[in-house]
């Protein structure tokens, strides 16, 4: 029976499921007693809750502590083994994925290297099956046991009733890829299992939003430097935790041509692709057979060299450029959004580092406007390389908290998965 705002007794329960789940996960152990206040239910209905979840094998004792006068307080937990999820990043370098418990412990993890051709669509479906068989071997998980499969990619991902989601990826050549229907054909994982597939860039959002540099701000931007540029922007004004194409605004007019086909794009600047060939277009020295990876790294030490050693003017000189490219993109996202933080993540973006930061923050500054340019801080992620395999996890994690911790076979009827709400409407940390 619905009441007046159309909500039954049965979303009721499950609100109350996803409120005493969140409040365990974030913030627990937890008594029952601290509970009430923190989720605003009734001490009968923390009682009820707690009870079911302890019945369902998520929630489990963790120890006690005094109370005034009265017994021992029971603390409570979410149960790490009581649900596993897989994340996935296809990265530019390497197809990383993770399997994680609840509380996102990794249990297991496969990392698949890109050969040239790396964004073949059959090889990186391969890849992603491929890892996915062998971190549940190696943890010993069987595949029922996995709550879904969250998925980072590069590129603007729909979703359709037809085919799932779908991966328009133009600077890696994917053109409408059925990704979600090319994984579950052959799959050996059971139908139920489901996959959540979204933008790289939004799943680390996710991450340092959760676990990271972004807890507990109202707004943020979250970057990612890799090959390429993308950005999640976390804010009350927008849709929560909306990817945004950051590395294709036009920051020089007829300037250089980006992986897109576009002219004068921000990654074309600052993308460690375009630094690389900017560096060897000034004669910088590659390593021969060397990735990504390991180019970047060389060209840093380079102009970052030990104490009492040369720097390499061309390679500084393109650092000092490309910071000044960053910092304008950046001015760009204070002026339109006026975030509290700006992260910077991804493997690039790592390896960049705090000797680019200060520079990176000077350009912000001085191109944005000064009012919301004070209120901004601009800091690295703090969640390391593997911020987007684990953003990735989460995809599961929060719809199965937006059930009150049920599993997708196990809905009753009449009762709709949240899958395609926002990650930040569903669950807040």
């Amino acid at each position: 029976m619905a009441g007046r705002n159309g909500r039954t007794v049965r979303d009721l329960r499950r609100g109350n499921r996803t409120a005493v789940l969140q409040r365990l996960y974030f913030d627990g152990p937890l008594s029952r007693f601290e509970l009430g206040p923190a989720t605003g239910l009734s001490s009968g209905s923390v009682s009820n809750v707690v009870a079911e979840l302890i019945s369902d094998g998520l929630v489990e004792e963790a120890g006690s502590v005094d109370s005034d006068g009265g017994r021992p307080r029971i603390l409570l937990r979410v149960a790490p083994g009581s649900g596993h999820m897989i994340g996935v990043d296809v990265g530019e370098t390497r197809v990383r994925i993770g399997l994680f418990d609840l509380t996102l412990t990794e249990l297991a993890r496969a990392e698949r290297p890109l050969a040239q051709a790396r964004y073949e669509v059959d090889g990186i479906v391969g890849h992603v099956r491929d890892g996915i068989a062998e971190v549940l071997a190696g943890a010993g998980i069987g595949p029922e046991r996995l709550l879904g499969v969250g998925i980072g990619v590069p590129g603007i991902v729909e979703h359709t009733p037809r085919t799932g989601a779908v991966v328009h990826g133009q600077t890696i050549g994917w053109d409408a890829v059925p990704l979600e229907k090319l994984l579950r054909d052959g799959s050996q994982l059971p139908d139920d299992v489901p996959y959540f597939i979204d933008n790289g860039a939004r799943t680390l959002g996710q991450a340092e939003m959760w676990f990271g540099g972004g807890r507990g701000a109202r707004s943020a931007i979250v970057v990612l430097f890799g090959s390429g540029v993308g950005a999640c922007l976390v804010a009350p004004e927008v849709e929560h935790g909306r990817a945004v194409e950051w590395g294709h605004l036009t920051v020089r007019v007829r300037g250089r041509r980006c992986r897109c086909g576009a002219l004068g794009c921000l990654e074309a600047y600052a993308g460690a692709e375009s630094l690389l060939d900017r560096w060897r277009e000034e004669g910088g020295s590659v390593p021969e057979g060397a990735d990504e990876e390991t180019a970047l790294a060389a060209m840093l030490a380079g102009a970052y060299p030990p104490e009492g050693e040369a720097a390499d003017p061309r390679a500084l000189a393109v650092l000092e450029e490309t910071a000044e490219y960053v910092g304008a993109g950046l001015s760009d996202l204070i002026n339109l959004f006026m975030p509290e933080r700006i992260l910077i993540g991804g493997w690039a973006g790592l390896q960049l580092g705090a000797r680019f930061l200060p520079a990176v923050r000077r350009h912000a500054a001085a191109y944005a406007l000064r009012r919301p340019a004070q209120k901004v801080t601009v800091d690295l992620g703090r969640l390391g390389p593997d911020a987007v395999t684990v953003g990735a996890a989460i995809l599961p994690l929060a719809d199965f908290f937006a059930r009150g911790g049920r599993r997708a076979e196990s809905v009753p009827d009449g009762e709709s998965s949240a899958r395609g709400a926002s990650l930040a409407e569903r669950v807040a940390p």
